[in-house]
């Protein structure tokens, strides 16, 4: 059988199995041995130039590849704020030293602003930021 036909099959076996498996890591393999096919039917170079245009083929897809990418902005995921500022919570009574806000079914310590006194009675607040552990609230 013709080389250049083998290095088109196996690139588009490569492809099918990239249309199965999850990622696109195959999708760059499989292009560069379709271009080497090609190179094949075209010319006859021997075993290692067409390994080295194998080799480029794949490192300039890799190169695109990575080039095309969606630049995404800095997350706050897995840090402590990343799902409490914005939301809503009650201001529980003072029973203690330090004020206690209840998000959901947890009660977190909290602090208000410098300019804000302690209203009395459960409040409704919403969450402005974290620091450490405790939320930054501010009366609705």
């Amino acid at each position: 059988m013709e080389p250049g036909l083998i290095w088109i099959l196996a690139g588009l076996l490569l492809l099918v199995a990239e249309l199965v498996l999850p990622g696109v890591f195959l999708l760059w393999i499989g292009l560069a041995a379709i271009g080497t096919g090609a190179l094949l039917l075209v010319a006859t170079p021997g075993f290692g130039p067409a390994v080295l245009v194998f080799l480029a083929l794949l490192a300039g897809g890799v190169w695109f590849g990575l080039r095309r990418r969606p630049r995404l902005p800095p997350t706050d995921l897995n840090t402590p704020g990343s799902g409490l500022i914005g939301r809503t919570g009650t201001l529980l009574p003072a029973e203690g030293p330090g004020l206690r806000v209840r998000l959901g079914d947890s009660d977190w310590p909290a602090r208000l602003p410098r300019d804000q006194r302690v209203p009395e009675g459960p409040v409704p607040v919403r969450v402005e930021g974290v620091d450490g552990n405790t939320l930054l609230v501010r009366p609705e």
